[in-house]
């Protein structure tokens, strides 16, 4: 095994077919196949049509990343894969997958989280984490606070949704104004020429009796329905823009302040950012400006980086070879609730030196 481990990341927790291959801190290969076309006309993802997408672009997605990485699936070092949380039948088509390759090449498999990837990515743009990092990730089914003082063994959630997400919520009023799927893009767009300070959207759990790094997308994702539904009755014209911008700067807003406050209160002086809002740019110049005030190092992967991809898989597996994690066994199975403090699923059966009397002749190099 070469100094810096070379390894394969398959991320399907959701509606993209990812596939990266990492080299210690170094990314080689971000093969991405989406299948978001298919689920825009239902307005959101299905997860029959995600798990079926998943099965048809594996092989080629794989085989794409090995081709622009200029490796033989031989070479790896590992092959990770994400094990939870996510769309069940998504996350059993990537398990199988890794499963099949890691046996068949004689490799050791590691089955990772998707919050903690999301988090070790930022290792591929800015170098290996600080010990302890905090974490804000925000996605369509994730908004938390997270405290790691190891990415491969110890991640302690602070704060998280009760309810909608932020990139749900985004997808939502999307919806409601009329602007396709996903939401969180093209709801940026139209933000960027409107007021976000024209209408005065609610700020949730910002109550000095509030949990304090809980978030809550619900209420402010009604509010702003009930806003444009009064619009529309009254025959008046919903100005979008501003309508965006708004309610952009009412999620951001929270965001960026339960964050800095809980650098502020565990003593951590940076603040890492990912999952796929992280890629919006109001929440990338909030945190910058606050995070300047505060005295905090801001940390936040390009937004190719930031949304569903196989390299953070990767990465997080490469720092699991490194760091000499036990591999999972080959009775892994996914878990689409798997928790946070679980950074990866352990085994006991995983037989290394007898995978290797027993594999085959790779097909795929």
């Amino acid at each position: 095994m070469a100094d810096e481990p070379l390894v394969l990341g398959i991320e399907t927790s959701c509606d993209e077919t990812g596939v990266g291959i990492v080299r210690g801190h170094t990314l080689l290969a971000d093969a991405v196949a989406s299948s978001v076309d298919e689920h825009a006309r239902f307005g959101g993802v299905v997860p029959e049509v995600a798990s079926r997408a998943h099965l048809e672009a594996m092989v080629p997605t794989i085989q794409r990343a090995l081709k622009d990485a200029g490796v033989a699936a031989s070479d790896l070092d590992g092959i990770a894969v994400t094990a939870g949380p996510g769309l069940a039948g998504a996350l059993l088509v990537g398990v199988s997958a890794a499963k099949a390759y890691a046996y068949a090449l004689g490799k050791p498999l590691y089955g990772v989280n998707h919050l903690a990837s999301h988090i070790c990515v930022d290792q591929l743009e800015h170098g290996p984490l600080p010990e302890p990092t905090m974490a804000l990730l925000v996605s369509g089914g994730h908004s938390s606070l997270l405290l790691s003082e190891d990415i491969t063994s110890d991640v302690r959630p602070l704060g998280a949704t009760i309810d909608d997400a932020a990139g749900e919520a985004f997808d939502k009023i999307a919806r409601v104004l009329n602007l396709g799927f996903p939401g969180g893009p093209v709801i940026d767009r139209y933000a960027k020429e409107g007021d976000p300070s024209a209408i005065a959207f609610p700020r949730g759990l910002t109550g000095p009796r509030d949990p304090a790094y809980d978030f809550s997308f619900s209420g402010l994702k009604t509010s702003v329905a009930r806003w444009i539904e009064a619009k529309r009755a009254a025959g008046e014209d919903v100005p979008v823009r501003d309508v965006s911008a708004s309610f952009q700067e009412a999620v951001v807003d929270v965001l960026t302040r339960k964050a800095v406050r809980a650098c502020k209160d565990e003593g951590v002086d940076h603040l890492m950012i990912g999952g796929g809002v992280a890629a919006n740019s109001r929440l990338r110049a909030l945190a910058q400006e606050r995070c300047e005030k505060a005295g905090i190092r801001l940390r936040v992967p390009r937004p190719k980086l930031c949304t569903d991809n196989g390299a953070m898989v990767a990465a997080l597996g490469a720092e699991m070879v490194a760091r000499n994690r036990s591999a999972s066994a080959w009775d892994l199975s996914a878990d689409s609730s798997l928790p946070v403090t679980e950074t990866h699923v352990p085994g006991h059966t995983h037989d290394h030196d007898h995978v290797h009397e027993v594999a085959k002749d790779n097909l795929y190099s």
